[in-house]
């Protein structure tokens, strides 16, 4: 199957492009940006070297569903998508800390916790808790946004505004938006039998100073979901949560010895391997967005994007 790994496109008035650990964004005369998602995956900070078909599309096309289901509530940066794996949106500013909101005490917070830490991004968290414990109120534990290969670190709200990082009266703005758009998240998995445990926003700013919420939302790299139902039993158990996320990839990579480690070599995915993570993917669409997916036609991928946004932009 036809994948895309990156991407070398020249489409009328560009000015630049950027290339992330899976997308690729081209600067459109200063006013618009061409996102174009890759099937590139990434765990651990590290891209494999194969990619995954029909992930870019299935990225892409979450995110600018949960932005048409949430932008009542929020403004985002979406103009249109004119192609399976394209979103084009205005150009923003991006402020340079990702907004992580947690309903549970999952993954990071988990692992800090266990380690005997009661305090994440300067938020305190209650005594006597498990893992996968639903929090009273959800906690927002910001991180810096790292430079290409470096990681993203905490950092408290405190020190986002010692360091002027980001100004008081935008940091208040960008907290509403969050728990706005956690609740609804919250509520659209809810609809779909699952949990929404924690997630990350980014938020930018437009040319006429306005705030929007940027990148991508609720998809499963981005997220991590329970499955509703059981989970109370299985947390009674002490068992392990039915998860739903990318998670499922960095078990098989840890399994087989790698973790991003210096010195680690990234297990071999064969054609075995590679179509079933991309099944999984499939699953994770359909469960998250109640749609049945339909692959898009990749007999010649780049070709059809190329033409499609050239269309859009003409």
């Amino acid at each position: 199957m036809n994948t895309i790994n990156e991407t070398h496109f020249q489409f009328p008035n560009q000015k630049s492009v950027y290339k992330g650990k899976v997308r690729e964004v081209y600067n459109i005369n200063n006013d618009m940006l061409v996102m174009i998602a890759s099937d590139r995956l990434s765990a651990f900070d590290v891209i494999m070297p194969r990619q995954i078909p029909f992930k870019g599309q299935i990225l892409n096309q979450i995110a600018v569903k949960m932005m048409k289901e949430t932008e009542d509530l929020v403004p985002n940066w979406l103009i249109a998508s004119p192609d399976e794996n394209v979103s084009v949106g205005h150009l923003c500013e991006p402020f340079k800390v990702e907004m992580v909101i947690r309903g549970y005490l999952s993954g990071h917070s988990a692992r800090e916790y266990k380690a005997g830490k009661r305090e994440l991004c300067g938020v305190a968290m209650p005594e006597g808790m498990k893992e996968n414990d639903k929090f009273p109120t959800p906690i927002i534990t910001p991180s810096t946004k790292a430079d290409n290969g470096l990681h993203d670190e905490d950092i408290s709200r405190e020190n986002i505004l010692k360091q002027g990082i980001v100004s008081e009266e935008d940091y208040v703005v960008l907290e509403d938006y969050t728990y706005k758009l956690f609740q609804r998240g919250s509520e659209i998995a809810a609809e779909r039998g699952l949990i929404l445990v924690d997630t990350k926003y980014e938020f930018g700013k437009t040319k006429d100073g306005k705030i929007v919420l940027i990148d991508e939302i609720h998809t499963p790299d981005s997220s991590r979901y329970f499955y509703a139902d059981g989970y109370e039993e299985r947390q009674a158990k002490g068992e392990k949560q039915k998860q739903l996320s990318k998670e499922f990839v960095r078990q098989w990579l840890i399994a087989n010895g790698f973790q991003g480690k210096e010195g680690q070599v990234i297990p071999e995915m064969n054609d075995k391997k590679i179509v079933e993570i991309s099944d999984r993917y499939i699953e994770l669409y359909e469960q998250i967005t109640g749609d049945t997916f339909v692959k898009g036609d990749t007999s010649n991928i780049l070709n059809r994007i190329e033409q499609n946004v050239i269309d859009f932009l003409s």
